[in-house]
């Protein structure tokens, strides 16, 4: 029993079929007809501008000026009103105060229009009163179905059509680069700057405040554009962080998508009541978003361009060594620099590649990388040197830089590096460049001398650069890409979580506190939060008598650790709170007293008594987590104990983390490699601290109204991993959950796992699909039969196609925001059946898939995945429901047909079509 509507077949209809529906943001894009309201003959207005700027570009649309006061605007007869036009307009641009636009707004939508780009400004830039005009003009889009730019931006361009709804001077060249920009002056800028660099453009877009569409649904448009390679964006806000992110991680596999959001600089904010809110700003949580989707962070607008062309021309490199060949030392200590500072590294020269290079360069030679051809360097001394640097295994990619000294042939030396780039086409081995596997740059420095082979290297694909400083920053900047796209679909490993009820306890103690109007976890209570996601914790006793913190003692075993137990007292070292190393009772019966006089009676609820650990070999480390405005909760890690805050050794990331995220955020801290084992110490047990690293993100993630965690000292050991003391801050009770900034990420939907068991019996676990179970994947498409697999592509692929690590990815690494996978599990563990349901950009359809392995076929059990995905489309909001099933599978056509799908049969693709709609 199978349908097909897999993104990795040739036969994907259903898609097909969707996409060919004008997408929403086609009729801002795109569109037939646009009015201008506003339009106006008045020199220096922007309406006039605008109307200027459409009547003379060639997109081939019909224009409406709109203005009550005038007859015609610019020779073009003028409308009153939208409503007053003889047709309906796909896109109305609007130019007037800001105090007239949740009118304009609500006759656009009663007309029927479906797109707007709202220039004017006077919004939420100016106060209260301008807040309350923006919830204005979105409840009129959203009750109309209008998608809107704006307000207060500069408009958009298509250069690709020759649409320009801006109030800029002139229009982009058309190209395959797609700039979104939250600053029109930024925009009129680049766009000048663009025409004298001759830079072309796909798309031009000034977002404004993005009220209505964001970074999300520009990046998922542009990202399906086939015009559109790269991806740039200049970013002020987010505005929707998980929208935002979504979009980005779908696209940027495909396309690069390279940002410059300004804002490094801004002080962290501080959360007295936390070590890990101290030491996370809104930065470090923005560069952790980044990485996590495969974005591009770069520092200077100038590097936007720099990447889109480099990324479109250049293999990313495999690793982060570059070797530089020069005639100069000067440039490349200098480029040396900008690759260190950069995160990249200088290649070490193989054995092999020295003894060759010694037997052709002059004896004065570097010996070393930078490889110094000198300055007398003809050209085929270069082009030798490049072929075996190229060819060395040691390296990774390649920068040539060259300076105009007297003997310099720069044009010639140009043309030979090409040969050598030309010869290694079509995946030479060790080739550089244009069908190579290595990147290569060039950096030919000087003026009028050099430009020759500039032109030669730039019309061959290798991008050049006037200093080599850049070409270097350049390289690292692509093996960080390369490096976040790696980590987006790398294979993590299980944790061995079961799913139990470890939210429904957890989620028990916090309540527990904010109904007693609690903010902070006692202690005690924040252990046994974290040991219901399974982080081990050591053990704490409750005592509130001196002779029960004795007894208490006594059977745990001395030595051991008094602590106050409060309620209301978070820092307990401040106030004499932590006594270490008691060795009998007599030291427990005084540590207790002690602390009872040193704090108010309403404060001191007793002690804690804990066993005094000493792991060998340990290390303190911090696990926490604190909010951020705009992605919700934020995961910290790093090197711990009381001087947290000096050190600042610390990683951030974003939750929900798979064992992968988790190893990639530790290898940023200094700390790791000390874990790895150093000067004789064992190493840490590593995969067991990702796993628990995991766990922990699963409960930051789910617990809505956890605000903050230290886990201080979390000790690592070869013996083992235990959090020695854990403080948890909650949101107050009358902080509702719909207050609280959601996670930017999705976490697993545990809401649609479930058990069914068939007719005969034979028991099922029904789940959302993990990014882990690809190995169960593999086993899933063993064991279906030639019959089954031709049902399922239309075609019979062979086991290594559908078991591909790069297609499987697809399956099991589920943006649960857009696709979710169930796959259901039998009692032996084996996936007994798949079905997915992806939801297509722009609309509110989505697409079905299901299939089951042929010992599980004839049980029901296709009716039940396709079951569970209609009630998934029904919970997440997906009204429209398609697949494409063939006409000779008539189980599936019958189950399809039960559940009050239509079906259409399609005589031309020979495919039969199914359509739900709720």
């Amino acid at each position: 029993m199978t349908t097909t509507a897999d993104p990795a077949s040739r036969l994907d209809k259903s898609r097909d079929v969707l996409r060919a529906t004008r997408h929403p943001l086609d009729a801002i894009f795109r569109p037939a007809s646009v009015a201008v309201v506003g339009a106006t003959e008045s020199r220096g207005a922007v309406g006039r501008t605008l109307m200027q700027n459409l009547i003379s570009s060639p997109f081939g649309g019909t224009v409406y000026p709109v203005n009550p006061k005038r007859a015609s605007v610019l020779g073009v007869r003028a409308y009153p009103s939208v409503g007053d036009l003889p047709e309906v307009p796909e896109l109305v641009v609007v130019a007037t105060p800001a105090k007239t636009v949740p009118a304009i707004v609500k006759d656009c939508g009663e007309r029927g229009v479906r797109g707007m780009i709202v220039i004017s400004a006077g919004f939420k830039e100016t106060g209260l009163e301008g807040v309350e005009l923006e919830r204005q003009v979105l409840s009129a889009a959203r009750e109309h179905r209008i998608r809107l730019v704006g307000p207060n931006c500069l408009g958009v361009m298509n250069p690709t059509t020759g649409l320009n709804a801006t109030f800029s001077k002139g229009v982009a060249r058309p190209g395959n680069v797609a700039f979104i920009s939250q600053s029109g002056a930024l925009c009129t800028a680049v766009l000048d700057w663009s025409h004298r660099e001759n830079v072309g453009f796909s798309a031009f877009v000034s977002t404004g405040s993005m009220l209505d569409v964001g970074f999300g649904d520009l990046i998922d448009y542009l990202g399906n554009d086939p015009r559109t390679r790269s991806i740039l964006v200049y970013m002020e806000t987010v505005g929707d962080a998980r929208r935002f992110l979504s979009a980005a991680r779908e696209v940027a596999l495909s396309k690069p998508i390279i940002c410059i959001k300004p804002g490094r600089s801004e002080a962290a904010a501080k959360a007295a009541a936390s070590h890990t809110g101290s030491l996370v700003g809104s930065d470090d949580v923005l560069d952790a978003a980044f990485r996590r989707v495969g974005v591009l962070r770069v520092n200077q607008i100038s590097d936007l361009f720099h990447m889109a062309e480099v990324l479109a021309k250049q293999p990313v490199p495999k690793g982060p060594r570059m070797t530089i060949v020069t005639n100069a030392g000067g440039p490349a200590v200098i480029a040396t620099d900008a690759l260190v500072q950069n995160g990249a590294r200088l290649a070490d020269v193989g054995d092999e590649a020295m003894d060759k290079l010694n037997e052709f360069l002059p004896p004065a030679w570097s010996h070393n990388n930078p490889i110094d051809v000198l300055g007398d360097a003809p050209a085929d001394r270069y082009a030798k040197t490049l072929e075996l640097a190229a060819e060395d295994p040691e390296s990774d990619g390649l920068l040539v830089v060259l300076t105009p000294q007297d003997m310099t042939e720069p044009t010639e030396t140009a043309e030979l590096l090409l040969k050598h780039v030309k010869g290694k086409d079509r995946g030479g081995k060790g080739g550089v460049g244009i069908g190579g596997t290595k990147p290569l740059l060039a950096s030919w420095m000087g003026g009028p001398f050099v430009q020759g082979g500039v032109e030669v290297l730039n019309r061959m694909g290798v991008p050049t650069f006037d200093y080599p400083d850049t070409a270097a920053r350049m390289f690292a900047y692509m093996h960080r890409y390369a490096n976040n796209l790696l980590s987006l679909y790398e294979t993590p490993q299980g944790t061995g979580d079961d799913e139990k009820d470890a939210r429904q306890r957890a989620e028990a103690i916090i309540d527990e506190a904010r109904n007693e109007g609690r903010g902070t976890l006692t202690e005690e209570e924040s252990k046994r939060l974290l040991s219901a996601y399974d982080i081990p914790t050591v053990e704490t006793v409750v005592a509130t008598s001196t002779d029960a913190a004795a007894q208490a003692a006594d059977r745990i075993g001395y030595p051991v650790v008094v602590k106050l137990h409060s309620k209301t007292i978070t820092h307990k070292t401040d106030v004499g709170g932590v006594q270490l190393n008691l060795p009998d009772a007599d030291a427990v019966r005084d540590a207790f007293t002690t602390m009872q006089s040193n704090v108010d009676k309403n404060d001191f609820l007793g002690v804690t008594v804990q066993p005094m650990v000493r792991m060998s070999e340990a290390y303190e480390l911090i696990l926490g987590s604190s909010p951020d405005p705009q992605f919700g909760p934020t995961l910290l890690f790093g090197s711990g104990g009381t001087l947290v805050e000096v050190f600042k050794d610390k990683a951030v990331g974003l939750p929900p983390l798979t064992t992968t995220f988790a190893r990639r955020m530790m290898e940023r801290t200094k700390i790791a490699e000390a874990l790895k084992g150093v000067r004789g110490r064992r190493a840490v047990d590593i995969a067991g601290l990702e796993k628990l690293l995991v766990r922990f993100s699963r409960l930051v993630a789910e617990l809505r109204f956890v605000k903050e965690i230290d886990i201080n000292p979390l000790l690592a050991s070869p013996d083992g991993l235990v959090a020695l003391d854990a403080r948890v801050i909650v949101y107050p009770a009358e902080v509702k959950r719909s207050e609280i900034t959601p996670p930017a990420i999705r976490p697993y939907p545990t809401r649609y796992v479930n058990t069914w068991s068939a007719s005969d019996g034979t028991s099922y676990t029904v789940r959302p699909i993990k990014p882990e179970d690809e190995p169960l994947m593999v086993q899933f498409h063993e064991e279906l039969s030639e019959e089954s697999v031709r049902m399922r592509y239309f075609e019979l692929l062979r086991l290594d196609q559908r078991t591909a690590h790069e297609r499987l990815t697809r399956i099991c690494f589920n943006d649960y925001s857009r696709e979710i996978a169930l796959v259901a599990v039998d009692a032996t563990g084996k996936a007994a059946g798949v079905g997915r349901l992806s939801k297509v950009p722009g609309f509110a359809e989505a697409e079905f898939a299901v299939t089951v392995t042929d010992p599980h076929q004839g049980r029901g059990l296709g009716t039940k995945l396709l079951g569970d995905l209609l009630n998934v489309a029904k919970v997440e909001g997906w009204s429209t429901v398609v697949g494409i099933i063939s006409p000779a599978n008539g189980s599936m056509l019958k189950v399809a047909k039960n559940l009050g799908f239509s079906l259409e049969n399609d005589e031309e693709e020979g495919v039969m079509r199914a359509t739900y709609v709720a």
